[in-house]
């Protein structure tokens, strides 16, 4: 309803086509990606993600399992750049477990490879070997890999504070002192952007010291996974932050940071926040409706600072309320 709300309001129509992946797809069709909702991704204009998994489907093989869904899907829509905004909401200050003067003014952003690394190299697997059973993947980039994720950085960079941190951990891998060298040979076509480089452990580090360092981080798959989700829990929930994926060409994909949150499935407790915040990345980037963006975010903020709170960034003297109550807030604010 705030999609339509929003839409109408600056002229334009949205329609909406919903297919399955994840665990409800596996209990449709028993896969995770089916080929139709591929097919129906890659013919949109632009994909808006809902959360995918389930206890309930961790016992199955993994080619069968809902995040074998979600990567099937980066991969077929050819997504490789994973942008995750990190922007301190002044009202939820006081919901970050950090001090208020270490997260003030926090405004970066993690610039993740999503389909190279070690989540997709070859070979992988688990064998018999010397009398005991091993397990192993590859971690592994191209050259091209590598630039290509390096320029989409580089250029946001240039549109916001003209730093970039790669982060990798050259010290040890080869990959990384590839990843390394790649960044440092673009560096030079673009004078206007300060590049540095960070071993993962001391990003991982500095972002709870000192966030306020950062403007764009540049990292793989797998440390863009996990440095992604310590800087969510900057704003004190994860609940909070948003994100979208994109290719070369083609549809972006855009979704919440967090995942399923059974635990809490059909008790109304869900925070709806990054998923509208997904919304207004897709209509910024993916639909070119930064107004009607504008909007979305601007009411996220407005209800907020009135005090209204999801049970995860409840503080003294807010209002608690449940997901369908805060929609409606922000439906109000909107």
């Amino acid at each position: 309803m705030l999609l339509e709300q929003v839409s109408q309001r600056h002229g334009f129509s949205l329609s909406f086509d919903e297919q399955p992946i994840g665990g409800s797809a596996i209990d449709a069709t028993g896969e995770p990606l089916p080929a139709s909702t591929l097919e129906a991704c890659n013919n949109a204009d632009a994909v808006l993600l809902a959360a995918i998994g389930s206890p309930r489907f961790d016992a199955l093989p993994r080619d069968k399992r809902p995040e074998t869904g979600l990567l099937g899907l980066r991969a077929g829509m050819g997504l490789f750049a994973n942008l995750r905004p990190v922007k301190i909401v002044p009202a939820l200050i006081g919901s970050s477990s950090l001090k208020a003067e270490v997260i003030e003014g926090v405004d970066l952003m993690v610039v993740r490879e999503l389909t190279g690394g070690i989540y997709f190299g070859q070979p992988k697997g688990r064998i018999e070997a010397d009398g005991d059973e091993r397990g192993f993947n590859t971690m592994t980039y191209s050259g091209t890999e590598v630039d290509r994720i390096a320029k989409v950085a580089f250029d946001l960079a240039r549109e916001r504070r003209g730093t970039l941190c790669s982060v990798d951990k050259a010290n040890v891998l080869d990959v990384s002192q590839l990843w390394r060298d790649r960044v440092d040979a673009m560096a030079p076509s673009y004078s206007d952007v300060s590049v540095s480089h960070m071993y993962v452990d001391n990003a991982a580090m500095q972002l709870v010291r000192d966030p306020k360092q950062f403007d764009v981080l540049l990292t793989g798959n797998l440390f863009g996974d996990i440095l992604s989700d310590e800087a969510a829990m900057l704003t004190g929930s994860i609940g909070m932050l948003p994100s979208a994926s994109l290719g070369s060409d083609g549809p972006g994909l855009f979704e919440p940071v967090h995942g399923s949150a059974p635990d809490i499935a059909g008790q109304d407790k869900a925070n709806p926040m990054a998923m509208v915040l997904s919304a207004a990345m897709m209509l910024r980037i993916g639909l070119k409706q930064a107004a009607a963006a504008q909007d979305l975010e601007n009411a996220v903020d407005k209800v907020l600072a009135a005090g209204f709170r999801t049970g995860d960034l409840m503080a003294e003297g807010c209002t608690q309320l449940g997901c369908q109550a805060m929609g409606e807030e922000l439906l109000k604010a909107l």
